[in-house]
């Protein structure tokens, strides 16, 4: 029997339901190419996401782009939770923030992305400014990549099922890249990125917690970034994630 005749289909709980198959296959999904896979109108689709983007099973990001939401992921994280691990980590961000005078950030990932929870500025006059409630590719960013290091290799092709998505109009790398650089990381304790997700900008990264995925980082500019930077930067980084990690 074609699904379509079946007397028990309930028509706009299918169509989520193909959405969430979608979104699952791609990793990333339009409303217009949701409209076009449904055979609806746009306006209808536009719905369907923001209906289930209330639900927690999508999440918009960039460029109108819709992704997995926590529900779908496993990474799940209602309101007041997520104060709450603000208000645990805040004197954390502080007190690094204050030691390295430069940027900190607390971000979290969410689906293929991570999300800039909260973060300190450093008070040089030359710094990079606070990205908090900004959502960027967790492979552009050096606590995304320090976050995707300690889930493994195994988590990779769930977050990223059709490869790495298309960032600022690069070329994406392979998976297999990614899996070298993530195996860097594990050896090497910290994550970096060189101007991946702002061409000024220059960040190292640690992961600090598992579930949910929790990751600080170090922003500089990037004019100002040397290897003894960045050497400074993840002893005070790596002393704080085990400091954490022993409360």
């Amino acid at each position: 029997m074609n699904q379509n005749d079946d007397p028990y289909r309930v028509e706009s709980v299918d169509r989520a339901m193909q959405l969430l198959d979608l979104l699952t296959e791609r990793g990333t999904l339009s409303v217009t190419d949701a409209a076009g896979e449904l055979g609806v109108a746009a306006s209808t689709a536009h719905r369907l996401l923001t209906t289930m983007t209330h639900r927690g099973f999508v999440e918009q990001g960039e460029k109108r782009l819709y992704h997995p939401g926590a529900k779908l992921t496993g990474q799940r994280t209602d309101g007041n939770q997520l104060r709450r691990i603000v208000r645990t980590m805040r004197p954390h961000v502080e007190a690094l923030a204050h030691r390295v005078d430069e940027t900190v950030h607390l971000v979290m990932l969410t689906g293929p992305d991570v999300r800039f929870l909260d973060g300190v500025e450093g008070s040089q006059l030359l710094r990079v400014s606070l990205r908090i409630g900004s959502r960027t590719p967790a492979f552009t960013t050096s606590g995304g990549k320090a976050i995707l290091a300690d889930l493994g290799d195994a988590s990779i092709p769930a977050l990223y099922p059709t490869g790495l998505p298309r960032w600022r109009d690069q070329e994406p790398a392979p998976l297999d890249a990614l899996r070298r650089e993530l195996a860097h990381i594990r050896t090497r304790g910290y994550a970096v990125n060189v101007k991946e997700s702002d061409a000024d900008v220059t960040a190292v990264g640690v992961c600090i917690a598992r579930e949910p995925s929790l990751a600080l980082s170090i922003a500089v500019p990037a004019e100002r970034y040397t290897e003894k930077v960045e050497k400074v930067l993840a002893r005070e980084l790596l002393a704080t994630a085990a400091s954490i990690r022993s409360r």
